[in-house]
């Protein structure tokens, strides 16, 4: 059996597409022999405006502070992955505080855009053995 700790994650995700990333928190949360803190935060305030200049410094600075403390970022990596501004700061933020990030393949699919291949340590299938291996693989 491998050493229980408490592995302490961020979930990219994006608000438009949360089904993915509420089934990967439901995986996570059932997985036997695994304890783990949710440091992303899939709902946002409305008040602030994520395309205002003031509304992307504050999201910026909030993304920080719950990446910064993680021991691995997954990114679900459906093809919409590469036309978000917001997921792509998410990996820049993973990079600059050198988080390791594993990607997730979408359910039924075998493609991965390319950002994704090329800063994930790994990238995974949709199985819960898979993803959690590999979380106990890459963590700090």
């Amino acid at each position: 059996m491998p050493k229980l700790r408490i592995y302490n994650l961020f979930i990219s995700h994006s608000w438009r597409y949360s089904g993915e990333y509420n089934r990967l928190v439901n995986l996570l949360n059932n997985a036997p022999y695994f304890w783990w803190r949710n440091y992303s935060c899939p709902q946002h305030d409305p008040a602030v405006d994520p395309d205002s200049e003031v509304g992307r410094r504050t999201l910026t600075r909030e993304l920080m502070n719950q990446i910064r403390p993680v021991h691995c970022v997954i990114v679900l990596s459906g093809l919409y992955v590469a036309y978000s501004y917001w997921i792509q700061k998410e990996i820049d933020i993973a990079l600059s505080f050198g988080k390791p990030i594993i990607g997730v393949k979408p359910l039924g699919s075998e493609r991965v855009p390319r950002m994704i291949q090329e800063v994930a340590r790994e990238i995974v299938g949709w199985r819960t053995d898979s993803i959690i291996s590999a979380i106990r693989r890459h963590s700090l």
